[in-house]
C-alpha cells in the first residue's frame, strides 16, 4: 500500500514536471525567435549547440559558487569558526554563546559574489541576514538579554553585603584605562569607548555601546566612524568564554596562600521586601545617576522585579526561559556571521583583540587589588577574601564559579560562591552605568 502511494506520488511530479517543461517550451518558441533556432540545430543533430549551451550553465554555476570567491580571509574565519565551536563542544567554554557564534562566523564566511546584488550577506540591505542584524546595529538584543538577567539573578548576596558592590566598581577600572590605551593607539575617542566597554566582560553591554558609538554611521568631527561591532562583540564574547582561563592565573598572581582561605561571614537572610525594593531604587538611583544606561539597566531591575513580585511568575519564567534563549540565538548568529571576512580582517580587528585582553587583565586585577586595600580598614572578622574581587567583571556567572574553585582548592570547605555573587552582579550595573557615562560623553 505505501509502495503504491509512493508511486503514484512519483508519477504525479513526474506529469506535472513534463507538463510545465512543455508549456515553457511552446512559450519559448513563441516569443523567443533565438530559441526557435536552437531548438532547430539540436533536432537537427548540431552538437556544438548542446556544448555551448553546457558550456555556458556551468560557467554561470562556478562563477556564482563560493569556488572561485573564496580567498585565504574566508579560510582563515571559517578555521576561527570551527574553533569556537570545538572549544563550547570540547571544553565546555561557554557553548550556549560559542556554538551560535561559531557557526555564524561559518555562515557570514560563505564565499559568494558580493557585486551580484543577491541579497546574501549580512551587510547587504534586504537580506534576510541583514534584517536580523538591525536587532545588532540599533541595540536591540542587549536590552532583551539584560531583561532575561534580571529574571534570573538574586540580588540578595549583595544586598546582604552592600560593601562589595565596591568590588564590582573597582573592576571597571579596565574600561577607563582601555579607553585611554585605544586613544593612544589612534582609535577616535567614540570608537576607543566602544572598545574600552571590553574590560567589563560584558557581551551585551559591548554590543550596545558599540552599536550607539562605532556603528560605521555616525560622525566625528567630519570624519565616519568605523563599524566596529563585529569585532568589539566577538572579543568580548570570546574573554566571556575564557574567562576560567584567564582569570585563575591572575588571581594566584596577586594573592597569597594566607589571603586565599579567608573565611568570610555567611551572609545574612535578606527578607521579601528588601528584594523588591531593591530593584526599584535601585533603577531610580543609577538611572539619574547615568540616564544614557536607562535601556539597559531599566531592563534588568525590571526583570529582577518581575522575579521577586512573586505575582508575575509566568512574566518571569518567560523572561528568563524562551525569550532569552531565542535573543541569544538570534544574537549569537548576527554577531558571528558580521564577522564576514572582506569586513572583519583588517588591522583594527586586531588591536581591538589585544585592547580586549589588557582591559580583561586589569579589570580582574583592580577588583582583586581594591579588596586588599579594603582589608586593610576591615577588622578581622570582617576581612575579605581578595579572590572574591575577581568576580568584579561581569560575566555572570562564570566569574563567580571561578572564585568557588579557586577557593576550594586551597581550602576545600571555603565556600565563597553566594560572596562572590555580590560583586558579579555589582559589575554588571557598574559596566551598565559605565557604558552610558560613555555614551553621554562620547555620542
Amino acid at each position: 500500500m505505501q509502495f503504491r502511494k509512493l508511486l503514484t506520488i512519483i508519477g504525479a511530479i513526474a506529469i506535472i514536471g513534463l507538463a510545465s517543461t512543455f508549456f515553457s517550451f511552446n512559450t519559448e518558441t513563441k516569443n523567443n525567435e533565438p530559441s526557435v533556432q536552437k531548438v532547430e540545430q539540436v533536432a537537427e543533430g548540431t552538437s556544438s549547440g548542446i556544448f555551448d549551451v553546457a558550456f555556458d550553465g556551468v560557467s554561470k554555476f562556478i562563477g556564482y559558487s563560493g569556488f572561485k570567491h573564496v580567498t585565504i580571509g574566508h579560510i582563515v574565519m571559517i578555521l576561527i569558526g570551527l574553533g569556537f565551536i570545538f572549544m563550547a563542544i570540547r571544553y565546555d567554554y561557554e557553548p550556549l554563546l560559542l556554538v551560535p557564534i561559531g557557526f555564524g562566523v561559518l555562515i557570514g564566511n560563505i564565499p559568494f559574489d558580493e557585486m551580484a546584488g543577491l541579497k546574501l550577506g549580512i551587510y547587504e540591505d534586504g537580506s534576510v541576514l541583514n534584517y536580523l542584524y538591525y536587532g545588532v546595529k540599533y541595540g536591540v538584543y542587549p536590552p532583551l538579554i539584560f531583561l532575561g538577567i534580571g529574571a534570573m539573578t538574586d540580588f540578595s548576596s549583595l544586598i546582604s553585603n552592600p560593601k562589595l558592590m565596591l568590588l564590582g566598581a573597582a573592576a571597571q577600572i579596565g574600561i577607563f584605562l582601555t579607553f585611554m590605551g585605544a586613544l593612544v593607539l589612534g582609535f577616535s575617542p567614540p570608537e576607543a569607548g566602544a572598545i574600552g566597554i571590553i574590560g567589563g566582560a560584558d557581551g551585551p553591554t559591548a554590543i550596545f555601546l558599540s552599536s550607539k558609538l562605532a556603528n560605521g554611521v555616525n560622525m566625528f568631527e567630519g570624519k565616519q566612524v568605523l563599524n566596529l561591532i563585529g569585532p568589539i562583540a566577538i572579543a568580548a564574547y570570546s574573554y566571556m568564554a575564557l574567562v576560567p582561563v584567564i582569570q585563575p592565573p591572575i588571581m594566584r598572581l596577586l594573592t597569597n596562600k594566607k589571603e586565599r582561605v579567608i573565611r568570610m561571614k555567611p551572609p545574612r537572610m535578606v527578607p521579601k521586601v528588601e528584594k523588591i525594593m531593591f530593584p526599584i531604587i535601585g533603577f531610580l538611583l543609577t538611572g539619574f545617576i547615568s540616564p544614557s544606561s536607562i535601556p539597559l539597566l531599566g531592563m534588568l531591575f525590571f526583570g529582577n522585579l518581575l522575579k521577586e513580585s512573586g505575582y508575575t511568575k509566568r512574566l518571569a519564567d518567560t523572561a528568563r526561559n524562551s525569550l532569552i534563549d531565542i535573543v541569544t540565538i538570534l544574537l549569537g548568529v548576527t554577531v558571528g556571521a558580521s564577522t564576514q571576512a572582506t569586513v572583519f580582517l583588517k588591522d583594527t580587528s586586531l588591536m581591538i583583540f589585544g585592547l580586549g585582553a589588557v582591559s580583561f587583565i586589569i579589570a580582574t586585577s583592580g577588583g582583586i587589588m581594591f579588596a586588599k586595600v579594603m582589608n586593610l580598614f576591615l577588622s578581622k572578622e570582617n576581612k575579605i577574601n581578595p579572590l572574591v574581587g575577581a568576580a568584579g567583571v561581569s560575566a555572570v556567572p562564570d566569574s563567580a564559579r571561578v572564585v568557588q574553585m579557586e577557593g576550594l582548592k586551597y581550602d576545600p570547605s571555603n565556600h565563597l560562591l553566594m560572596h562572590a555573587m555580590a560583586p558579579n552582579v555589582s559589575g554588571v550595573i557598574g559596566s551598565a552605568v559605565a557604558a552610558g557615562i560613555l555614551l553621554s560623553f562620547l555620542s
